[in-house]
């Protein structure tokens, strides 16, 4: 089992429920839960909206190697309603974005998949929450 940290937002719909489901089916498709931050309202990033998101990060356990656990995170993010992907770094609301932030020690660097992920140091969304699970696993405590 490899230690996994992913991070959610939703700034469409009733985001609490839409991040919700997400752990959910991440349970179920990807493996167990270990901790999950605190839900945290944010501005959007990278684009203009008039929705605020509500982001999250999650730390899991999972045996899916990393591109099949892209596969399952896309799967999701699509069954939650989520159409498209952002093209060309350009950004858009959506109902769910999950992104695979870390994935054990591993360094992936290929057109479809990079991990650690590349911008989640310039990201106080992803940060302030990744931070918050990372002491939960220092102190032992969920």
């Amino acid at each position: 089992m490899t230690d996994i940290y992913l991070g959610l937002g939703s700034n469409l719909g009733d985001r609490h429920t839409v991040l919700l489901s997400a752990i959910e089916l991440l349970i179920a498709q990807v493996g167990p839960l270990v901790a999950a931050s605190s839900f945290i309202e944010t501005e959007p990033w990278g684009f203009e909206s008039e929705h605020r998101f509500m982001n999250a990060v999650v730390h899991m356990r999972t045996e899916l190697s990393p591109h099949e656990l892209l596969t399952a995170t896309q799967a999701i993010e699509r069954q939650l309603g989520r159409t498209s992907k952002s093209q060309g770094g350009r950004y858009a609301d959506r109902p769910i974005d999950i992104d695979i932030l870390l994935y054990g020690d591993e360094k992936i660097d290929e057109p479809d998949l990079v991990v650690p992920h590349p911008l989640m140091h310039e990201r106080d969304f992803v940060m302030r929450p990744l931070k918050e699970v990372l002491r939960c696993k220092k102190d032992h405590t969920i």
